[in-house]
């Protein structure tokens, strides 16, 4: 494994820009763009490993790793008003606070 494969790349389409553009969330913003997909995900790669030397050289700690697995549970803190009236909601539709509040959060998806 590469010390890069340790990040999340992401390359998306900018409707605004009208290429692609690629990132690693969390710690380098929009830092290289094109027309190809493939060839600015290369870019990116490249870009990572670029920042990896940097970070080395200069003896700083490299951010914490964010291509991981992630196991399917988060805690998620509302406050008692907004708990109360997503359980109040939850059971006016017979469901689990669980399952009312997922297929919300897919909605938004």
């Amino acid at each position: 494994m590469k010390p890069r494969d340790k990040y999340l790349k992401l390359v998306a389409w900018s409707e605004e820009d009208q290429c692609y553009l690629g990132s690693v969330p969390g710690w380098i913003g929009a830092c290289c763009h094109g027309s190809d997909e493939a060839e600015v995900y290369r870019q990116l790669c490249q870009v990572i490993d670029e920042w990896i030397e940097i970070y080395r050289k200069d003896g700083r700690l490299l951010p914490p790793p964010t291509n991981r697995e992630y196991s399917g549970r988060f805690v998620l803190r509302t406050g008692p008003e907004m708990h109360r009236a997503l359980a109040v909601r939850a059971l006016s539709e017979g469901e689990s606070l669980n399952s009312f509040v997922l297929k919300a959060l897919k909605k938004t998806l």
